[in-house]
């Protein structure tokens, strides 16, 4: 699909975001107005994915006609998560199989959400990004964007643009965080190992920055690597590529 000249988008802002780190939000939208988008936030509800994870088609499918209807009139849905934009682009038309008029209304919908970083690379097809941060880096490729949206290369394409930045890939930098969503609530013990670990990777990169795509993974490692004593500070990659990074960094305070 090819973007209209001035594409009108609707920007999902996600609960964590609106919640916990509304600079993301900012950012997203600088960087999408600095591709030639106009943007807007209409008013939104949680995407379903927590009661769709939890077995709760009722509430899950509820909240996803609340979503289409919201977001219908806008050429594009971008989302700040690869977990959000996952369900909104993979599994609302999954929600509505066997019901032939609003499968085809979702799978429509479906179509024209994406994630943040991978709508300006594979559909605006931007490149580069006007921005400097003088550091080194290490990326964490968040669960959701990299198995239901291929999400990989794109983030890193824009980071190799940042003037200043460096990247240094850590181990087994595709291993999931432990977050999960309610994962984390229901198997808090598994989850911790799994964090356990990737805070130790994360750590031996010797990078004092790590960024990730989603919100969720982002607090989760914030919350590990603060209670091992680790100075590395966290940031969602949209406020590194949109050169927004006068907030403290995710885990220290609101901002």
């Amino acid at each position: 699909m090819t973007a209209p000249a001035k594409p009108r988008v609707g920007l999902f802002a996600t609960c964590l975001v609106d919640l916990f780190r509304p600079s993301i939000g900012f950012a997203a939208v600088k960087l999408l107005e600095d591709a030639g988008c106009v943007v807007e936030v209409p008013s939104q509800t949680c995407c379903g994915q927590p009661a769709f994870n939890s077995g709760d088609r009722a509430t899950a499918k509820a909240l996803a006609l609340n979503v289409m209807a919201a977001f219908a009139d806008y050429d594009y849905v971008v989302i700040p998560s690869g977990s959000c934009g996952g369900m909104m682009a993979r599994h609302y038309p999954e929600l509505f199989a066997g019901e032939p008029d609003l499968a085809a209304k979702a799978k429509a919908f479906a179509d024209k959400c994406h994630e943040l970083v991978s709508f300006l690379t594979d559909v605006l097809m931007i490149t580069s990004v006007k921005a400097r941060f003088a550091g080194t880096v290490t990326y964490h490729d968040s669960c959701s964007g990299l198995r239901e949206l291929a999400i990989s290369h794109q983030p890193r394409k824009l980071l190799a643009s940042i003037d200043g930045l460096t990247l240094t890939e850590m181990a087994e930098n595709d291993v999931c965080c432990g977050f999960g969503g309610t994962f984390a609530v229901k198997y808090g013990e598994i989850s911790n190992a799994i964090v356990s670990k990737k805070a130790d990777n994360i750590i031996a990169s010797k990078a004092p920055t790590l960024l990730a795509g989603d919100l969720g993974c982002l607090m989760n490692m914030a919350g590990k690597l603060s209670r091992l004593g680790s100075k590395v500070e966290v940031r969602h990659i949209a406020e590194v590529l949109a050169g927004m990074t006068d907030t403290p960094p995710i885990g220290t305070s609101k901002p």
